[in-house]
């Protein structure tokens, strides 16, 4: 509830405040201006930002590598983006600081620490990242596999069974 408080209630008005608060000093036309920019610089940024990250996640499939860290990049690059689309200067500087690739990779850094420190605690050891593909070891992305998935040498071993309960069993036997 106190995120929708924020985001719904105080952020809008902390946004007016400053909107007012620039129009009284540059004028309105002026501020009215230099929201337009901020939207079109912002979208000229995410494009490149974006294609970019777009490329860089392609090389990493293309290699055979997980791209977690370029699809987080996407998403903070699309909050970033709508942030930018947002009239109001408060929620423009948060969204330039979500495309510019210096802090955009620190915020990456943050969530990722934050998703294997979570993963672990959970009994889930999903490792992003570290330049040695996405998993380590003979881990899977789904967890360890149960023995009769595969035979002594490695193989799936595919199969069908119908299941007979006590009354077919009872009555075959009859039969």
């Amino acid at each position: 509830m106190p995120v929708f408080l924020f985001l719904f209630i105080i952020m809008p008005i902390a946004e007016m405040a400053v909107l007012i608060k620039v129009g009284g000093i540059i004028g309105v036309l002026n501020t009215i201006g230099l929201v337009l920019l901020t939207a079109v610089v912002g979208a000229w940024l995410l494009r490149q930002q974006g294609l970019a990250t777009l490329l860089r996640a392609n090389q990493r499939l293309n290699s055979g590598e997980l791209p977690a860290k370029e699809v987080a990049e996407g998403l903070i690059l699309a909050v970033g983006g709508a942030l930018l689309l947002t009239p109001g200067f408060i929620t423009d500087t948060v969204g330039f600081l979500c495309l510019l690739p210096g802090t955009r990779h620190w915020f990456v850094a943050q969530a990722m620490k934050r998703m294997v420190m979570s993963g672990q605690a959970g009994g889930f050891h999903f490792r992003a990242g570290g330049g040695q593909g996405p998993f380590t070891g003979q881990e899977s992305p789904f967890g360890r596999q149960r023995p009769f998935d595969r035979d002594a040498n490695g193989d799936i071993i595919e199969g069908e069974f119908q299941d007979q309960t006590e009354s077919d069993r009872n009555r075959i036997e009859k039969k």
